[in-house]
This record gives structure tokens, sequence and C-alpha cells, in this order.
């Protein structure tokens, strides 16, 4: 991994700069005029001739100084009038807020994950030995992985894959919508995804066997109360209960059902992903155009080390189709490593290379051994 110390504010050019300018909100959930409106990368800003990087960062947001002198980043919604908000247009330090956009150093690793270099196509290697070691070596530093996940997730068959990521700890958080959750369910009561056997054949019947999945798990109360009551005996949203992982279930407005679970205020529902985002040390986004663009717009692009120094917040997006990913990067969510395949053969070569690795590690007793095949 890619990682790079914060700016040296000790150079004569920042003492030049002046302090950032704050101007109050005139009213609840509205910024000042020329309010900083926020990136996903290291941002710091001068208050009393001190630089601090506010926390919590995400792209497209105010930066909040509270009455105890701490800056936030926060999103204009959430303001209370008279709330002390940063001004300026200038990211270069000039008006007290400087932008650390060149990041990666020269000759750093072309193989790693870089902030802003990785091109998307579907004839590009895909080095899936690099994101097992990545992935292993966010659990064993403690890291919070977020998966974010589409329902071609489950209708490829790839949800035994998912359950076992969840079930060995290298998922911190699933984020998800009502449709995930759903057929994930009916796989589990009824071997069927939208009615389709694990054939692909379709089922008699089968059309309403998601809505029999949904009525029984409303009839229990929730998700972990199906789980208890024996309900729902495999899969994802059962590892997820079983083995402790939170999840976040968002509604739109083609739901069925919904699921007791699922959070169908849109504002609440960008509340509860984004207290996972601002935990998040890495992110996989897997066949989901909207809710992959959602949590990467409340990204950050980077981690705060213990140490000072930062490291790239590691964002792997999977989709079928290039579109996918280069919407998501042109968002705004620049890190973003592309993976162009279906998410079926993600999920089981993922795994596969996670295992590979691991046994090599076993085998020599040495936490930098490569898998045996490549």
């Amino acid at each position: 991994m890619t990682t790079f110390p914060p700016p040296d504010f000790t150079d004569p050019r920042f003492a030049a700069f002046p302090d950032a300018r704050f101007a109050p909100a005139p009213s609840d959930g509205v910024l000042p005029d020329n309010f900083f409106s926020t990136t996903n990368l290291p941002t710091f800003v001068r208050v009393n001739g001190t630089w601090a990087a506010p926390r919590e960062p995400r792209m497209d947001a105010g930066i909040l100084l509270d009455r105890d002198g701490v800056l936030w980043v926060r999103e204009g919604r959430l303001l209370k009038q008279g709330d002390m908000v940063a001004i300026g247009d200038k990211e270069d330090g000039s008006q007290g807020i400087y932008v650390q956009t060149h990041l990666v150093p020269h000759g750093a690793d072309p193989n790693a994950f870089t902030f802003m270099s990785s091109e998307v196509s579907r004839e590009k290697p895909i080095d899936y030995a690099h994101m097992a070691r990545v992935l292993i070596e966010e659990k064993e530093r403690g890291g919070y992985p977020v998966w974010v996940t589409g329902p071609a997730l489950v209708h490829s068959r790839a949800r035994a894959d998912m359950s076992w990521f969840i079930a060995n700890g290298y998922v911190g958080a699933l984020l998800a919508g009502n449709a995930v959750a759903v057929h994930d369910i009916e796989a589990s009561i009824y071997g069927t995804t939208l009615g389709m056997s694990n054939t692909g054949e379709i089922t008699q019947g089968g059309h309403g066997l998601h809505m029999r999945a949904i009525n029984r798990v409303r009839a229990a109360g929730s998700i972990a109360n199906a789980v208890k009551a024996g309900i729902i005996t495999d899969g994802i949203m059962y590892s997820c209960v079983m083995h402790n992982v939170p999840f976040v279930l968002t509604g739109s407005i083609r739901d069925d059902g919904p699921l007791p679970d699922v959070i169908t205020d849109m504002l609440l529902a960008q509340d509860a992903m984004r207290a996972h985002a601002i935990k998040a040390t890495m992110a996989i986004l897997i066949a989901t155009a909207l809710h992959a663009i959602a949590t990467g717009n409340m990204l950050p692009a980077f981690v705060q080390q213990s140490d000072g120094n930062m490291r790239e917040l590691a964002t792997i997006c999977v989709d079928s189709s290039e579109f996918v990913v280069s919407k998501l990067k042109d968002r705004g969510t620049q890190q973003a490593f592309g993976v162009v395949t279906n998410a079926q053969d993600f999920m089981h070569i993922l795994r596969l290379y996670v295992e590979r690795e691991l046994d090599a590690r076993s085998v020599t007793g040495r936490g930098d051994a490569q898998p045996a095949v490549r």
C-alpha cells in the first residue's frame, strides 16, 4: 500500500498563509455563501496559526469549527444556524485551506493501489493476489473493510463466498439495499432467487417466493429474529447476524415489502451508511451502481495512521460493465480500482487467493508469503 506523510507545515511558504475564514450558517441546513466545498483528499485548515485536519472527511460537504476549536466535515443539511463554516474557493493554502492533491511519490510501486491512477478496462489484468494480501492485512491490523453489494451478487451464486468472508472476519460492515437481503433470504428459505433454482431454471409459482420470504421475516419482526427462530439458516444475512457484523439496508421506490430492517427514509439511510464510511479503512463495491457511488461520495481517499502518515483507502469497484466503474471515478472517487468482471467470478477467485495466501503463510510462518499459485 502507498503511504505518504502530511505536508511539512514548517516550510516557510505555509507560515505566510493566513488563518482560514469562517462564516455562520444563516439558518438550519444552509451553508453560508462562499463556503469551502470539500473533496475526499487530505485537507488541512489553519486556525490560530496551527494547521489541522478536519475530522470525518468526505467530499461534497462543508468544514465546521465547533465551540471547542475542533474541525469537522459536515453535510450542509446537518448544520444549525450560527455554526461556523470555513469559506473560500482555493485549495493551495492561500486562504488558510490546503488540499494535498499530489500524493504518490515518484517511483511508487506501479502495481499498488494508487490515487487517481487506475484505468478502467475489461482487458486490464486483475491482480487477485495483491487484493487478497490487502484484505488480509486489513484484518490483521484491525481494519474496517466496508462491503457494498448489489443483488447480482446473490443471483450469480456468490452468496456462499460472501458468507465465508463475513464468517472469517473480512467484513467490517455490509451496506446494501432491500433486494440483496430479500433474495439472500429467499435462497435460504426456498432455495431460489427471484424464483430461479440454483441451476437457473424457473420454478412453478417461483415469482412469489421472494414475497413469501419477506412476509415470513416481517412476521418474525426482524432478520435477527428470523435467524433465531430458525427461519433463515444460511447465507449472507444469516452470517451477519451470527457473527455480529453490522449491516445497513436502504430502501428504494421499487422495493417489495420491504423487510423490517430496511431504512426507507433516505436521509436516515445516508446517516446510517455514513456511520460506517467514517470508520472504513477499505471499501469493496460489487455489482451496484447507486450504492457504490453513494458510498464513494461518503469516503475519504485516505486513512490516517497512528504514526501521523496517511495511506490510501483501498477502494475496489467490481462490475460487469466499465460504465459503473467509470461513473464512480467520474463522480469523484478517483482512488477506485476498477475490476471489470462478474460478481461470481470475482468473489470466488478472491476467496481462493485469500485461502492460498493464508495457506502459504501457515507453511512458511512468514507474514509476507506469496500465494503458491498465481
